[in-house]
């Protein structure tokens, strides 16, 4: 069956495929040669356009949009990505120039075995320098795709090919890993996200269809003001932390400095199509619904709802969590992923959501539509819900105790770089010229990294190339919730517990693309 270019390799239907954990290892083989050029210096100046609906060619066949997979004796890779500018069509009247895998976005759907390794040719037709970063998995840092572990660069015009042995099983993704700063047309405020799914060898439970669905806004644009919400996390500011944070504040807007710059954005999508221009997702009553559901912003974060449903979480970032739940709606933080079941149980032709209307109404929706119903799709808006990590993790203090803790308090200068916003860790940033700070870590031992955010920010937490527990959220210790990103609340504390298992330099930051490019990272160099 061929499915409607647009969704062929991003809305996939199958059944009996679950969700577990596992082990990766691999090796880089080299594709043209070490590129030695620093993270800073492939910065370059653009920009994303927004084009009319006149423009011809808006997007690839889709013949040339999926991956090529192949047997292994030939020497041939099993999948082969492309880095290159296209044009997706989000609507007719709404088609984006940006830099996109296989000529379309999403980036294809790859699906892995666990411990089965694989092959994947990576081209770069651009005449820029990319990284391919393989978010969520336990690769060597020179597989990984960050700089600053030592990843070579993908030439312009050049190819890498790599290889490795994916894992963990679940719901994993691939981007960029460039800088962006000033630049909008780069990393990942442009089209490289791609979906990835790990074949586990158990299945946690039975469903009839199984969506992907990838969220993202196209069209940014620098601001000094920003809606984004704030209060749907669960947890109270800590007084001290929300004093500090006001008082260095209060202290730069009196110096004349204005807030920093923040980004907005013009056109929002859905498996690259606003709402009410895609496929809609066709279900029969009494069905149970698996949707993989992908955050691939660069900046914002997301809400989902669906009228008259609920959502049972069975995952987040593609790791089975302790206590599946229902909820109403789910917020996810940039470049986090959610699996949840729903029970098609409200027959209806519905719209698939963000809570916010302008960002819905400007496209970040798609229409569920049940077998024998028709006619517009309708939005009811939920009531109000408190996202809350401990609703999905078991209580209780962890019974394995960290060997070492390190304190890391989050800061904000307003407006400190050319207008920028500047985010130290313990009053430092980091500098991708010297790729320092450093924290020098053993290997097997446990680290638990406590933080504490004296500014108001929302800070989606990443650590590459290993799992992490969350064990003190919002007040409360907590055991079991394993993920690779988590949503630090503005004035809150957070302790993320993991095992020094992989060799030699993983990178920690903030998965906000501003908030990286401005001090928000810091390396680990385990020994």
């Amino acid at each position: 069956m061929r499915l409607p270019c647009a969704l062929a390799s991003s809305l996939l239907v199958r059944s009996g495929v679950g969700l577990d954990a596992g082990v990766a290892a691999g090796n880089l083989v080299e594709g043209s040669g070490t590129v030695p050029i620093a993270r800073r210096d492939v910065l370059r100046l653009g920009g994303v356009a927004l084009l009319g609906a006149g423009s011809a060619g808006a997007v690839a066949a889709c013949e040339a949009t999926v991956p090529s997979v192949t047997a292994g004796p030939s020497g041939k890779a099993d999948y082969t990505l492309r880095i290159a500018t296209g044009r997706v069509e989000l609507a007719p009247d709404t088609i984006v120039s940006t830099t996109v895998y296989n000529g379309q976005f999403p980036g294809p759907l790859l699906r892995f075995t666990e411990g089965r390794p694989v092959v994947v040719d990576v081209h770069n037709d651009t005449g820029t320098p990319e990284l391919l970063h393989w978010h969520g998995q336990r690769v060597p840092a020179d597989v990984d795709g960050a700089s600053e572990e030592g990843t070579p660069y993908i030439p312009a015009h050049g190819m890498r090919r790599l290889s490795f042995t994916p894992g963990p099983a679940g719901f994993r993704f691939y981007h960029t890993h460039v800088p962006a700063h000033s630049d909008l047309s780069r990393s990942t405020y442009s089209g490289q996200a791609g979906p990835v799914y790990i074949e586990p060898k158990a299945n946690p439970g039975a469903y009839d269809q199984e969506v992907f669905l990838v969220l993202k806004e196209f069209g940014p644009a620098l601001s000094h003001g920003g809606d984004m919400a704030q209060n749907f996390l669960a947890g109270s500011p800590v007084p001290d932390l929300k004093r500090r944070g006001e008082k260095a504040m209060a202290e730069s807007l009196a110096r004349g400095m204005p807030h920093g710059y923040e980004v907005g954005y013009r056109a929002f999508s859905i498996n690259g199509r606003k709402l009410g221009h895609g496929q809609p997702i066709k279900v029969k009553a009494g069905q149970r619904v698996l949707f993989h559901v992908l955050n691939a912003s660069a900046t914002e974060i997301r809400s989902l709802a669906l009228p008259g449903h609920t959502f049972k979480v069975v995952a987040l970032d593609g790791n089975p969590v302790p206590l599946p739940t229902s909820v109403p709606v789910l917020w996810i933080g940039t470049a986090e992923r959610v699996s949840a079941v729903v029970e098609m149980n409200h027959p209806g032709v519905w719209v698939l959501g963000d809570l916010s209307d302008d960002d819905r109404k400007g496209g970040m929706g798609t229409v569920v539509e049940y077998a024998g119903r028709s006619g517009s799709p309708r939005w009811i808006a939920p009531p109000r819900f408190t996202w809350d990590y401990r609703t999905f993790a078991r209580s209780g203090s962890p019974t394995t105790r960290p060997d070492h803790v390190i304190d890391l308090l989050v800061e904000k200068r307003n407006a400190a770089d050319k207008g920028f916003n500047v985010w130290p860790l313990n009053g430092v940033p980091f500098s991708m010229d010297t790729n320092k700070p450093v924290l020098d870590i053993d290997r097997g031992k446990r680290y638990r990294l406590r933080f504490r955010n004296a500014s108001d920010d929302i800070h989606p937490l990443h650590l590459h190339r290993h799992t992490f527990e969350v064990t003190h959220i919002a007040g409360t210790p907590t055991q079991g919730l394993h993920k690779d990103v988590v949503m630090l609340g503005g004035y809150q504390t957070l302790d993320l517990d993991f095992t020094a298992d992989q060799p030699g330099l993983s990178l920690f930051h903030c998965h906000q693309q501003l908030h990286m490019d401005y001090g928000f990272m810091i390396l680990l160099r385990c020994s």
